[in-house]
């Protein structure tokens, strides 16, 4: 017993630097594990992030530094090399069969952290347009212009182009009129342009631009475009009351917009 016991203590002695090495690394990793996850909930929770979001991914920085503090301890009594081995085929087997939720998952934590859009913007994605309802770590959902609900997994949001209307005060409106050979362009310029600046919204600066674009056997084409403030007018009312001004306008001058003509010849 007595050998057993000095044996033991010689050991103790021994190994005493690698254990309080090893000690010193699992304590630090604790304290740094919760520094750095208590830094991520705070910096997700100002910039809105879902309470659910910030949980999970706080946890599982705190428990991904604390395994890796673990495994650096024990590193000091023995090799683990041929464990971590193990562990990686294991984790590429599964990564592996479970690719498309990992990397949606990836792909929703770069959205809550880049913030491209947030919940009540109103973007557009994949062909979509819409208004932004939910946002989650694998998939987006969105109310469509049409009314359609639609989830778009986070990969394919990240993967292309995303337009934000919701970040853009200004919005450009463009539309085009054929008018006849025989109207006066400075005259159909005063007109639309007077027609313009009635409608609530439209901004000086950029000023609207009206240029006559092509010259056609049956009509002249006229190119508009003016901007519009949409935190005042929503763009379509705005695009509306334009041409409802101009119609009018152009029913109390006498200009009528011509019809396509076609001449049929008969061999007869």
């Amino acid at each position: 017993m007595q050998n057993y016991l000095n044996e033991f203590i010689v050991w103790f002695i021994a190994g005493s630097p690698k254990l309080l090495t090893a000690l010193v690394i699992f304590v630090f990793s604790l304290y740094l594990a919760r520094m750095i996850s208590n830094v991520l909930r705070r910096v997700l929770q100002r910039r809105r992030a879902p309470a659910g979001v910030v949980q999970l991914l706080g946890q599982l920085t705190l428990w991904a530094i604390i395994v890796f503090g673990t495994i650096t301890a024990l590193q000091q009594f023995f090799e683990v090399t041929a464990f971590l081995t193990g562990l990686g085929i294991l984790g590429f087997t599964v990564g592996f069969a479970l690719q498309d939720i990992m990397k949606n998952f990836a792909s929703g934590v770069i959205l809550l952290l880049q913030q491209p859009f947030h919940v009540g913007d109103t973007i557009g994605v994949k062909g979509f347009d819409g208004i932004v309802l939910e946002i989650d770590l694998r998939a987006t959902e969105m109310r469509a212009a049409d009314g359609r609900v639609v989830i778009l997994p986070n990969a394919e949001i990240l993967a292309n182009p995303i337009v934000n209307y919701s970040r853009a005060n200004e919005r450009r409106i463009d539309f085009s009129l054929n008018l006849s050979h025989t109207c006066e362009p400075a005259a159909i310029r005063k007109i639309v342009l007077e027609a313009i600046e009635e409608v609530k919204g439209v901004v000086k600066e950029p000023e609207p631009v009206i240029v006559f674009n092509s010259l056609t056997d049956s009509a002249l084409e006229l190119n508009v475009s003016f901007w519009v403030n949409v935190t005042k007018n929503n763009s379509l009312h705005a695009k509306d009351s334009v041409l409802l001004k101009v119609k009018s306008a152009f029913n109390e001058h006498g200009i009528e917009i011509p019809h396509p003509v076609q001449t049929v010849y008969s061999t007869q």
